[in-house]
């Protein structure tokens, strides 16, 4: 008999027992880190992926499920683009708009002291198109004509309104109007930059 297992044999018996446990427990750690751990990250990570993956699936699912909404916004959205876009007048119909806008503030019998057009500002697809503006005429002529200016067929916004320098004429009030006239033109041939999409003016 081997003399380490003999001198084992010979040792009290809570010693063996000891011992047993000792080799157990390291088998059992030998185990756990050479098989069973690897096996159970290996079995986590399954689970995470399929998790993961059925979330996806889920989400995929209820675009799919929700695609005739998503299309139908899609192209309302695009019809409201498109109506925006036409009103806003291409570079050659500039003119023609300042012009008309002079003629209204006449029509309303207001007098023009300074019709000024300012440098344009691209804003992308669109460019600012400003213009200043200094009148005179009564209040009221002053209101008819910014509400004409309101109705007009392109957009045009009245900005930094200052109205002072009331004089009695003839019997009327007459007052000073300063303000901005902000139109828009379209930018034609203007390029999307990369990653953005954009409706084309019809």
């Amino acid at each position: 008999m081997n003399a380490q297992v003999e001198k084992v044999l010979n040792l009290p018996s809570y010693q063996r027992t000891l011992i047993v446990l000792l080799i157990m427990a390291v088998l059992a750690a030998a185990f756990y880190f050479v098989m069973y751990k690897p096996q159970l990250d290996q079995y986590s990570s399954l689970i995470s992926k399929r998790d993961s993956a059925q979330t996806k699936l889920q989400k995929n699912q209820k675009i799919a499920n929700n695609l005739d909404v998503y299309r139908a916004e899609y192209e309302k959205m695009q019809i409201k683009l498109n109506k925006a876009l036409g009103e806003l007048p291409l570079q050659k119909e500039i003119p023609s708009l300042l012009t008309n806008i002079g003629e209204l503030a006449k029509e309303k019998g207001l007098d023009i002291l300074r019709f000024k057009p300012s440098g344009e500002k691209s804003q992308g697809f669109y460019a600012d198109v400003p213009v200043a503006l200094k009148l005179t005429g009564s209040f009221h002529q002053a209101a008819a004509f910014f509400d004409a200016v309101s109705k007009m067929e392109r957009i045009v916004n009245v900005q930094n309104l200052t109205l002072g320098g009331a004089k009695d004429i003839d019997g009327k009030t007459s007052l000073s109007v300063d303000c901005n006239a902000l139109t828009f033109r379209f930018v034609e041939n203007y390029v999307e930059p990369k990653g953005k999409k954009g409706g084309k003016r019809k």
